[in-house]
């Protein structure tokens, strides 16, 4: 392994490529920042530029760099005008947007760039170790895990419902999963609930329901009670910097879910959506019950807890790519697909045949992060003073980037009257008290749970993969305990008080 560190490090700091890890990052943080303009797209654009540099080193790093570079920069439209473009940047909106409208911009945008910074560094350094030995373990995961994974992964509805709220935010969720499936099938490819729509046949864009469940609704709200948003947001950028007792309070936060993170992200199939959410849900569930109350409302583990998990998993999701030559999600199977455009074979071989490819990557990502933090953190200040840009202002440039985001996702009319149809119904849920999360969780996990619930089904006939395979029993167990444990402890402190009040 040191050999190959080293050849890394040879050919990573070579002045080409340095070149590239910066430009690939400067190019990724702010296509990240734009909502409906995500990694895949922007990868997809970059690889006939990727293909034409010549080196594959070089091509990968780029384009390496501009995919952990989008996951970075997809936090800032979802701080500070709630208009998350990437799936793992939805996570980051429940605190980091509160934390905006407080008047707080400056300091949400430093904890985000702190906890991506340390989760993707700890998530490079894990896959420097434990790459090889990981790559084993992935193969042992199949449809069956992959569905009690899912699963685990919507029991995090339990974070996201406020007290006497489950109920709702399980309802919420079964939309979702309904939503999920408007399109083709896994068993069958035909089209279902469509309405004879042809637009449909491909299912609701995930671009467009995330702008029609925050973005939109957002803007509505600004338009419907201006006084409000005038006392919230305010116009003065205060609070960059955090405290130590912050810094102190979000270490733990972050360390814990840099190492989950990477190793949700190592799973093909996982990636950083699951890994945000499922990061958000556990510190929620283990914080202290007055800490709770803060989730939702503007808590800065909150946000450090998605941020770090989401760029670790990023990094993670390299694990099966490189080793193995399994994409875990869309993005990296385009990277996939430029790999083999320049000739190299992803595999257990590669780090024998070709060591400069695959542990110069690894090495870039250090680098990259290192570049990310110190070209972000300067610019915080004029990126939060967004929020100072008056309303009569901001509406429309939230109304545009939301219409952009939704057209460009789909590139159809379409897109854009199911955007105004689903924002007005998810506005309504507001005023309804209706968790909004809980829906884009199931409806993002939704199609990924149905293909690995059919593929195992059609493995084992029937349901009884759940007690053939031991390791899909404990994902399943473990999300009982994360739905279970929320309730339990309200129960319990319900109790304790009424005992405190039949003492007094």
């Amino acid at each position: 392994m040191f050999e190959g560190i080293m050849i890394g490090l040879t050919t990573a700091l070579s002045f080409t490529n340095i070149l590239m890890v910066i430009g690939g990052v400067l190019i990724g943080t702010f296509i990240g920042m734009l909502p409906g303009l995500g990694p895949m797209s922007i990868i997809a654009i970059m690889i006939p530029v990727a293909i034409s540099i010549g080196d594959p080193s070089a091509a990968l790093i780029l384009l390496a760099g501009v995919y952990y570079g989008a996951i970075f920069g997809g936090s800032t439209s979802s701080i500070l005008i709630n208009a998350p473009g990437v799936a793992s940047t939805v996570a980051s909106s429940f605190d980091g947007y509160p934390l905006a409208r407080k008047g707080q911009a400056g300091k949400a945008l430093t904890v985000a760039a702190i906890a991506s910074f340390v989760g993707g560094t700890i998530g490079a350094i894990l896959l420097m170790v434990f790459a090889p030995m990981l790559a084993s373990v992935a193969l042992l995961f199949h449809s069956a895990e992959y569905f009690a994974l899912m699963v685990v992964g919507l029991s995090a509805i339990a974070a996201f419902a406020g007290t006497g709220k489950v109920a709702k935010a399980l309802l919420m969720t079964i939309l979702g999963l309904i939503m999920a499936t408007v399109g083709e099938g896994a068993l069958f490819n035909m089209p279902r609930f469509t309405m004879g729509i042809m637009d449909l046949q491909s299912g609701f864009g995930f671009i467009t329901l995330a702008m029609a469940m925050f973005a939109l609704p957002e803007a509505i709200y600004l338009v419907l009670d201006p006084k409000r948003s005038k006392n919230e947001a305010g116009t003065e950028i205060k609070d960059l910097r955090i405290t130590r007792e912050e810094a102190r309070q979000i270490a733990p936060v972050i360390g814990r879910q840099s190492i989950q993170g990477f190793f949700i992200g190592v799973l093909p199939g996982a990636g950083a959506t699951i890994a945000s959410f499922l990061g958000y849900a556990v510190e929620r569930n283990i914080a202290p019950k007055g800490e709770q109350e803060e989730f939702g409302k503007g808590s800065i583990k909150g946000l450090a807890a998605p941020e770090a998990a989401n760029n670790a998993a990023c990094t993670g999701s390299f694990v099966p790519l490189l080793t193995l030559g399994i994409p875990g999600s869309g993005t990296t199977a385009i990277l996939l697909g430029a790999l083999i455009a320049l000739n190299v074979s992803p595999g257990p071989r590669l780090m024998v045949d070709q060591p400069e490819i695959f542990w110069s990557v690894i090495i870039s990502m250090y680098i990259g992060n290192v570049a990310l933090l110190i070209l972000n953190l300067p610019l915080i200040p004029y990126i939060a003073k967004i929020l100072a840009v008056p309303r009569t202002y901001l509406i429309p440039f939230i109304l545009f980037f939301t219409m952009m985001g939704a057209y460009i996702g789909q590139n159809n009319a379409t897109e854009l009257l199911i955007l105004v149809g689903f924002g007005i119904v998810a506005t309504i849920l507001r005023f309804a008290d209706y968790p909004l999360a809980p829906l884009l969780i199931g409806f993002i996990l939704g199609s990924m749970l149905e293909d690995n619930f059919s593929r195992a089904m059609q493995l084992y006939d029937g349901i009884g993969f759940v007690l053939q395979r031991p390791m899909t029993m404990g994902l399943l167990v473990i999300a009982v305990i994360l739905v279970v444990l929320p309730s339990y402890r309200a129960r319990r402190a319900r109790l304790r008080a009424k005992g405190v009040a039949d003492g007094d």
